[in-house]
């Protein structure tokens, strides 16, 4: 995928304003009514370079990615306290369980807790069940068991969350929740996390594994989990039969990464 993660075009950049994204989830596009390169999701933040006719050009916090948001999906930025820690949850209308749900909300979306009621948490958007959601800086330890959380997901060419995600999507959601700097892309991934092991190193947990265009997390020596157009969905595959299976239709395997925390080994 093309490189978003350069500086704005200095022509387009009108004003630097905070914001942050207020629907579920939004399409970042390449142009206005563009093609969709990436998503963001609720609570993203980011700093609105220019507006006109309905679109903002935006740069994300997360990982510096450029590119084109409705504006509507964009409001002020509020100081997030936590984070949804489970797949999906909804916010509801009351903090009753039977009363109507006003948006479902993904993995990872940044969620400012105004008060604790009947055990929800009360926000400006609906009433969370307690249980969903984590404090923001309550770190996740472990990408792996992050990514799980990700399994049956559909595929989604530029996705980032549960309801649609795609292969360098799903690494990045696993990397950011345990605090681990992570760009958008494959391509990206490949050049700047972690590090690349001697050839013919075992594979281990976390390790990053790249074909062209394309990503996975190893979760055991030979075993790796990936969103993946093959199956359509975030699934589990054996790394032997992954690289006889993509050998075939896109190459050999182009890398092999490894962060420089080894305590998943």
């Amino acid at each position: 995928m093309t490189d978003f993660r350069l500086s704005p075009d200095p022509a387009k950049v009108q004003q630097q304003q905070p914001a942050q994204i207020v629907i579920a989830v939004a399409d970042l596009c390449r142009s206005p009514s563009g093609a969709r390169d990436r998503q963001a999701i609720y609570g993203d933040a980011l700093t609105v370079l220019a507006a006109d006719d309905g679109w903002c050009y935006v740069q994300l916090g997360k990982d510096d990615y450029c590119g084109y948001i409705r504006e509507t999906a964009i409001g002020p930025q509020s100081h997030a306290t936590h984070f949804v820690s489970v797949p999906a949850t909804h916010a509801y209308l009351k903090a009753d369980f039977k009363s109507p749900d006003q948006v479902s909300l993904s993995f990872g979306s940044k969620i400012t807790v105004l008060d604790h009621v009947a055990g929800f948490a009360e926000t400006q958007i609906g009433y969370i069940p307690i249980q969903h959601l984590k404090p923001i800086d309550d770190l996740a330890s472990d990408p792996a068991d992050i990514a799980r959380l990700f399994l049956g997901t559909p595929y989604l060419w530029g996705g980032n969350s549960r309801w649609g995600i795609d292969c360098s999507g799903l690494v990045q959601a696993a990397f950011l929740a345990c605090g681990i700097p992570c760009p958008g892309d494959s391509d990206q991934q490949l050049a700047m996390v972690g590090y690349a092991p001697p050839a013919g190193t075992p594979y281990q947990r976390n390790d990053l594994l790249f074909w062209k265009g394309h990503v996975a997390l190893v979760l055991e020596p030979n075993l790796m989990i990936h969103a993946n157009a093959h199956k359509m969905a975030v699934t589990l595959e054996p790394i032997t039969a992954a690289l006889e299976r993509i050998a075939k239709t896109d190459g050999l395997m182009t890398g092999h990464k490894r962060l420089t925390s080894s305590k998943w080994s």
